[in-house]
């Protein structure tokens, strides 16, 4: 008997472990074509905004938004956060990584209503966040969520990026990754499991777009890749600059060109600002990449 109860013990573990790797359903070819057929409307004024992730948002990128969008942001991060971390209440480094005046609990934010735009992103290692963090359930439940308490609400996936020293290369990565991963992986079954329309902020596309327009020697004062990074991973101010124009063109269906290049960090104090050439060629290919990639949302023109 207790043998036998083992095995089941064993077989029911092994069933569960199967059921989590496997791929969830989501929306077909067809479905997801046509979830994006229509883009949004602009919306008609500054958008209250909260954002849920952890370093790859940072507290410097969504102060920089607010400073173009003139709108109001909160947000809760982490030390490598995932969606479903912070739906347990399981963040590492919370209580750091929120002691800023811009925090307010993600559960209790999204539940009250209070924010037309929500943005949510996934850790990296994304491949293990959708394994053992079930991505696509937490994006859906974050999603229902936001909906159930307003239903007008404009949901958006962050795609972001993995190290710049990845073994498969950095490049390689940010092209697979978000058809087979972001899309295929988090988003689809996320859509279908919540219902409705969750479209994607490409931050991983603009930075790739900006290290090969860098390193082909079209950028002034801007070389390779590192120029965007404080380390292998982390944003500085010119990566969390363009991030910020990445976000304000999908959020406002407005080009970035001429915004300023100057901005503040979250603690007020003033952020390197890109060379004025190579800022307006950056916010120039930020507009290319966000127009030309449906999921955003934003009409082509």
């Amino acid at each position: 008997m207790q043998r036998r109860i083992i095995l089941t013990a064993i077989a029911v573990a092994a069933g569960l472990a199967l059921w989590r790797a496997w791929p969830k359903p989501g929306l077909d070819d067809a479905a997801w074509r046509a979830a994006f057929d229509t883009p949004l409307s602009p919306p008609p004024g500054p958008m209250p905004t909260y954002h849920l992730g952890h370093s790859l948002v940072g507290r410097d990128m969504p102060a920089m938004l607010a400073q173009l969008a003139g709108h109001s942001f909160h947000s809760q991060l982490g030390w490598g956060a995932s969606l479903g971390d912070h739906w347990n209440d399981a963040v590492n480094g919370f209580a750091t990584e929120n002691a800023h005046p811009a925090h307010r609990p993600a559960r209790a934010a999204l539940a009250s209503g209070a924010y037309a735009a929500v943005v949510l992103t996934e850790m990296v290692e994304l491949k293990d966040a959708i394994r053992f963090h079930h991505s696509a359930e937490r994006l859906a439940d974050w999603a229902r969520l936001a909906r159930k308490a307003r239903p007008d609400v404009r949901l958006y996936l962050y795609e972001t990026w993995h190290r710049l020293d990845d073994p498969a290369g950095w490049l390689t990565r940010l092209d697979a990754d978000l058809p087979a991963l972001w899309e295929a992986q988090v988003l689809r079954p996320a859509m279908a499991r919540a219902g409705g329309v969750i479209h994607i902020i490409p931050g991983g596309q603009v930075m790739a777009a900006a290290a090969r327009a860098a390193e082909a020697g079209l950028l002034p004062g801007i070389t390779d890749r590192h120029a965007f990074f404080s380390d292998e991973i982390h944003l500085n101010d010119l990566g969390n600059w363009l991030i910020a124009m990445t976000h304000f063109a999908v959020l406002y269906h407005r080009t970035p060109h001429g915004l300023p290049a100057q901005l503040n960090r979250a603690d007020g104090r003033l952020a390197t600002p890109p060379d004025a050439q190579a800022a307006k060629l950056l916010q120039e290919l930020v507009w290319q990449v966000v127009t030309g990639y449906p999921a955003c949302g934003v009409a082509r023109g």
